[in-house]
């Protein structure tokens, strides 16, 4: 079995900077609000934290239920770079906040 769950396609925030990072202290559910496809036609499932808000994406698995993720919203593609650069935005204004 593999995060995510490959017959409704909920996740859990387990992972904090990378896949398998295994840092994030969080833990709650990763529900797909979304999906994408890729220029090169890989098709990416867009998980949002339901306790923390937190965003990740995930490319699909083979064993994925494939008709779920084609039922799922349609959002904008999403790179990687992208991503990390908005939650490091938000990291920032955090820190800022506690100051």
């Amino acid at each position: 079995m593999h995060n995510p769950c490959p017959f409704c396609l909920s996740s859990r925030h387990v992972d904090e900077w990378s896949s398998g990072d295994r840092l994030s202290g969080c833990g709650s559910v990763m529900e797909p609000i979304g999906s994408f496809q890729r220029p090169k036609g890989e098709h990416v499932i867009v998980h949002r934290c339901l306790g923390c808000g937190f965003e990740r994406f995930n490319r699909i698995a083979a064993d994925d239920d494939f008709e779920l993720v084609l039922a799922l919203p349609v959002l904008p593609p999403r790179t990687s770079r992208e991503m990390k650069a908005l939650r490091w935005e938000i990291e920032l204004a955090l820190y800022e906040t506690r100051e």
